[in-house]
């Protein structure tokens, strides 16, 4: 399932992440993705970055609210600095995972130099997506939107080192 290296003598598979504002889902599953890559010993191997098809929030730091799941459940939200698509998305990333529907559209219409069969659906790796693969947006609900974000996460990034690791 996971495209593979652009550059075939690289070491290094690069990843990306997308959601709108690159302050709630994306720079969770960053965040979780490289704690989860780090522990399973790929941290060297794989590059994780995250974007947001919005710029309004560039340089912020992370939502209050996801910041607090994520530091509630073990890991380091504090390095996170929100970032633009057209700050380097299509710079040679091997796979793009977008968080709903509307973030594939925009990084569909922005990018005109990624390979768009690159650009997949984060919960293509979910194992209990079944046809839903929009990551819901937490943003205007409360607490419990965000712990469900973070449940998905944390399942789909687990699919998604096993195949990394596999790779």
């Amino acid at each position: 399932m996971l495209p593979p290296t652009r550059d075939p003598g690289s070491a290094t598979y690069s990843l990306a992440l997308v959601c709108l504002g690159n302050i709630c889902r994306s720079p969770m599953a960053h965040v979780v993705l490289e704690a989860k890559l780090a522990a399973g010993g790929l941290g060297a191997g794989v590059s994780v970055a995250s974007f947001g098809t919005g710029d309004w929030h560039l340089g912020e730091p992370m939502d209050r609210r996801a910041a607090a799941t994520l530091a509630a459940a073990g890991y380091d939200p504090t390095r996170h600095r929100a970032r633009h698509v057209g700050d380097g998305l299509s710079l040679g990333h091997d796979l793009v995972l977008v968080m709903d529907h509307s973030n594939l559209r925009d990084v569909r219409r922005s990018t005109s130099d990624i390979d768009l069969d690159r650009v997949l659906m984060f919960r293509s790796f979910d194992p209990m997506a079944g046809g839903e693969l929009a990551v819901p947006d937490p943003w205007y609900g409360g607490q419990a939107g965000f712990d469900e974000v973070l449940a998905i996460v944390e399942r789909t990034t687990d699919a998604l080192v096993e195949a990394l690791a596999a790779r």
